[in-house]
């Protein structure tokens, strides 16, 4: 990698029209947009306070929780729901609220996230299903074209 860091350039698009390159050999995986079923697992730090509790199990109903839980990242997660229930505070810091940008975007919780990460919603009505309708059928311009009855000498 040259310069820049992991994040650094435009993050992939699903919708791209060139599809040969080495970097689109990945594919991207589709989460159903109505998200995970179930309990949130166990809170994996210390004794979590009331938001904290609020925010994990609202973050373990999400699509992104299926990842989460099939790469065991538990503690990446909790990390991010302490952070982002002290970044709601009046007066965090703007540190602090940075790291939190920066979990959401690790955990697929930010628009830029989920295309990082190759992860696209489904069951939800998508531009790409309205542009992938086909269009009405037309009449060939040999059809269209009408003799007009007139005058062969022009009149």
């Amino acid at each position: 990698m040259k310069g820049g860091h992991a994040a650094s350039g435009p993050a992939p698009d699903p919708n791209a029209l060139r599809r040969s390159r080495p970097a689109d050999a990945a594919t991207w995986t589709a989460l159903p947009s109505g998200g995970r079923a179930g309990d949130p697992p166990e809170w994996p730090l210390l004794e979590p306070d009331g938001r904290e509790w609020e925010l994990w199990a609202d973050f373990w109903a999400r699509p992104q929780a299926l990842m989460w839980e099939r790469m065991g990242q538990l503690y990446e997660v909790a990390m991010c729901v302490r952070m982002l229930a002290r970044a709601e505070q009046p007066k965090s810091s703007i540190e602090l609220q940075k790291v939190v940008r920066q979990y959401f975007d690790s955990l697929g919780l930010s628009t830029q996230g989920m295309l990082r990460n190759r992860w696209k919603l489904t069951d939800a009505p998508t531009d790409e299903s309205a542009r992938t309708r086909k269009a009405p059928a037309r009449k060939s311009a040999r059809t269209r074209l009408t003799v007009v009855p007139g005058d062969a000498a022009g009149e």
